[in-house]
Parts: structure tokens; C-alpha cells; sequence
């Protein structure tokens, strides 16, 4: 057996976590506001959100009053949007500048788009021109693009300072910039010219120019890339960070590692709802309204059920054969069951595929082979056991079990073709693929697949 230390790690965490809140509540529920105090000190303000996060609605703001200043700015970053909005009702006025002043323009940003127009309006009026502006100007980038993610704190240098003279400005500058663990080259006109890491100024001979010790191959990307392109640039060079640029090349923002981190988080959770045929909006399942949620459930339901009126159409058009072999009913939920189940599977990988961009080294022509043959494999293996089944089911019908197992070989064939067929034509003609290929897979299946049964059980045992 092999230990898990990540595992172990996490679960330590989660357990703090846990710990802090109980005691927490119970020092409020006391009233004493001194204990805890004292007990939130030592604790990171991610777990102290987390705790914050699981008191009762009138607790959390007394909580979150208990911090001082600069905790108290690092933990509310940490805190789902919806806690963050009703702490904002709760702030007078000096607390609610010193807060949202001193957040990072990134995480501002993120919160004006979660909270509702009047209440940015007010924050606004508190908010130094300085601080709007930066604000304002990563808001008039579109959402989910690298411009509206990124911080334009960063920490730039030009090529003809020596290595002791970035070293100074480094010192000046760290506490007003995201990381110095990568450093940026500008020319005159903010344009980017290199990138250097801390760890080749520390190295460096004092005396040594920027230019000298720079890389001028630099990676970055456009204001206007997709936040899902720059999470699997991160990802693929392992950057901490990666510089922002305008169409001028002008350096304006970075994006760290931490951001891409949430975003990732986004976008699988986002995923993970479209390929069951729902539709997030963005919002957090467990803190929207129920309303709102079976709203957005019933649409694809409605698609289902009206396009599943075909399979009913399919039935009602042989029921002759059904008439004279009542048995074929009982095998239509177990077939086309199988066959959604095979056309999910293959789906799901090929989503997956699009998503991180394995599929387009392969060649989607290749990817539909592979699972047509996949598809076929399964077939023969699957019908072989349910022809068995079948036949001692009703054994009286041999030719029903025959049907049902040459039937499940081309449902399985079918929905493995379509299940990796229709996600790439949906991503052809810019439709998500994860929410659109669900329900059109089902219906697939369903309906040919029953005519598929019916017509070879009509073949076997009515001719």
C-alpha cells in the first residue's frame, strides 16, 4: 500500500478548516469576540474563509469584523462571490473602501461582475479615480478573455539597467506587484522586448545589463485570447505566469498560475454541467435559486421529450411485428440503454479531447475510425452475452435472442460513430459541443435504434 501525501495534505486542511468553524461558532454563539479573535491569528485566510463560509448568515459578518486590515483583505478574496455580496451590505463606509481599495484589480474586477449594478455604483463613488480607471479598463475587455482575467501589476525593467540596479527596483517595488518571480523588458514605448526570471538577476555579475542576460524569445498572448487557450499555454510550459499584450505589443498585464488555477475550476465544473445537458450560467449550483435551476434543466428536457416522440412514432410504425412477438418489447429499454451508454463514453472522450487539444494532433477522421472500431469491438462482445441472456429469457423465441444480439452490435456501432461524430460537428459550426451532443446523441440512438431492432427482427423471424 502507498501513502498519499497530496491526499493526506488536503484532507489535514479541510479538517482545520472544519475544526475552526465549530470552534468559532461557539465562541460568537458566547460572545466572545476576544477568543475569537485570538484563534483566527494563526490560521491562513483560506481556511479562515472556508470557516467563515460555513457559519450561520448572521455570524458571518461579525467574523469577518474580528480580522484586521490587511487579513481581513487576503481572506475576502478567498470568499465565495455570494459571501462577498452580502458582506458588502453589511460594510460602513471606511471598511467598505479599505477593502475593495486594496484588492488586487483582477480580483476587483471579478467581483464588479458578480455584484449587482447599483451596489458597484455605490463601491465606485469610494473608490479613487486611480483605482477605477485600472478597474475599469480590465472590465472593458470581454469575460473569459485574457484581458479581463489579467493584473496590471507587474514589475517591468529596461535592457541598459545593470543587474544591482533591477535588484533595487525590485526591492522598491514588491509589495505593489503580483510576483517578481518573473520580470518583464520594455522599450520606450512599453513594449515587450525580453523576459528574465529573479533567479538570473541574483546570478548575474552586478555590473551586467539587463540586455545582456534578458530572453528576447518571449511567449505571450493577446488581450483578447480565450481564458481556456491561456490556461493550456500555462499548463504546457509550466509558467508561473504569462505576460498580456495589446496589438501593439505593448506590455499591459500578466496572468499567474493562481488565477488559472480558478478558471480551470470554472470550466471543468462548466463542462462537467453540459455534458449532462444543463446550463451553469456561471453560477454556483448550491447557491442559486431553485427556480432559476430547473429553469435552465427544463430546456434540454423539452428538446428530449419532443424528440423522443420519434422513437414512439418508430414503435407505433411496427406494430405488427411487436403484435405477433410481444417478447421484442421487453428489449428495447436494454438496448437502447446500451447504446446511450456506449454514444456517452465515446463522446466524453472526444470532448475531452477538444478541450485539451489532443484530438487535433490525431485528426478527427482518425478519432471517428477509432471509435467506429471501438464501437465494434464492444458490439460483438456485449451482444455475445446478451444473446445468451436473451435466450434464456424466452427461450421459446430463439429468433428474438438472435435479433437483439445482432441488433445491440449495430446500436453500439452506431452510437460509438455518433457519440464521437457529433461533438466535432458541432464544434465545426461554433456550438458547444459538451451541451449540444447529449441530447442529440440520445436521440439518436433512441430512434434508430429501435428501427434498427425492429426491422431485423422482422427480417429473422417474420420471413
Amino acid at each position: 500500500m502507498t501513502d498519499n501525501p497530496t491526499g493526506n495534505r488536503v484532507k489535514v486542511r479541510q479538517d482545520v478548516s472544519a475544526l475552526v468553524r465549530a470552534q468559532l461558532q461557539v465562541l460568537l454563539e458566547q460572545e466572545n469576540f476576544g477568543g475569537a479573535k485570538a484563534l483566527l491569528i494563526p490560521v491562513q485566510p483560506a481556511d479562515i474563509a472556508e470557516a467563515i463560509e460555513g457559519l450561520p448568515e448572521a455570524m458571518q459578518a461579525i467574523a469577518f469584523r474580528l480580522l484586521s486590515k490587511d487579513e481581513a483583505i487576503e481572506v475576502y478574496e478567498h470568499l465565495d462571490s455570494s459571501i462577498q455580496q452580502d458582506l458588502i451590505q453589511e460594510f460602513k463606509r471606511q471598511e467598505l473602501l479599505d477593502i475593495v481599495d486594496q484588492m488586487s484589480p483582477d480580483d476587483r474586477a471579478r467581483l464588479f461582475d458578480e455584484l449587482p449594478a447599483k451596489v458597484v455604483r455605490r463601491i465606485r463613488k469610494e473608490l479613487s479615480p486611480e483605482e477605477w480607471n485600472t478597474t475599469a479598463v480590465l472590465l472593458g475587455y470581454e469575460a473569459g478573455t485574457a484581458g479581463r482575467i489579467m493584473t496590471p501589476e507587474y514589475l517591468s525593467l529596461k535592457e541598459n539597467m545593470t543587474a544591482a540596479q533591477a535588484i533595487d527596483r525590485i526591492r522598491s517595488l514588491a509589495d505593489l506587484t503580483e510576483t517578481v518571480y518573473y520580470l518583464y523588458v520594455t522599450d520606450n514605448a512599453r513594449r515587450l522586448t525580453g523576459i528574465l526570471s529573479l533567479r538570473d538577476i541574483v546570478v548575474a555579475q552586478p555590473g551586467e545589463t539587463i540586455g545582456e542576460i534578458m530572453t528576447r524569445d518571449v511567449i505571450a498572448i493577446d488581450t483578447y485570447t480565450d481564458q481556456e487557450e491561456v490556461a493550456r499555454m500555462i499548463q504546457r510550459y509550466d509558467f508561473l505566469a504569462v505576460p498580456v499584450v495589446d496589438r501593439e505589443r505593448r506590455l499591459v498585464g500578466i496572468i499567474t498560475v493562481d488565477d488559472i488555477i480558478d478558471i480551470l475550476e470554472e470550466e471543468t465544473t462548466e463542462d462537467i454541467y453540459a455534458l449532462g445537458g444543463l446550463q451553469s450560467g456561471g453560477d454556483d449550483y448550491f447557491q442559486t435559486n431553485l427556480l432559476t435551476v430547473a429553469r435552465r434543466r427544463v430546456v434540454w428536457l423539452l428538446v428530449l421529450l419532443i424528440t423522443n416522440t420519434g422513437t414512439s412514432a418508430v414503435i407505433s410504425s411496427q406494430q405488427d411485428i411487436l403484435k405477433q412477438v410481444v417478447a421484442l418489447a421487453a428489449f428495447i429499454p436494454l438496448l437502447i440503454g446500451t447504446g446511450g451508454n456506449v454514444g456517452a463514453q465515446s463522446s466524453t472522450v472526444v470532448i475531452r479531447g477538444l478541450n485539451t487539444e489532443r484530438l487535433r494532433s490525431i485528426g478527427p477522421f482518425k478519432v471517428i475510425l477509432r471509435e467506429t472500431t471501438a464501437g465494434a469491438m464492444l458490439g460483438i462482445m456485449l451482444a455475445a452475452v446478451v444473446t445468451l441472456w436473451a435466450y434464456w429469457l424466452q427461450p421459446q423465441y430463439p429468433g428474438v435472442s438472435i435479433a437483439v444480439g445482432i441488433s445491440l452490435m449495430a446500436i453500439s456501432i452506431l452510437a460509438s460513430t455518433a457519440g464521437a461524430t457529433l461533438p466535432l460537428l458541432f464544434e465545426r459550426f461554433g456550438l458547444d459541443p459538451a451541451l449540444m451532443s447529449a441530447p442529440f446523441i440520445t436521440t439518436v440512438v433512441d430512434v434508430l435504434g429501435v428501427f434498427i431492432y425492429l426491422k431485423v427482427a422482422t427480417l429473422i423471424l417474420l420471413t
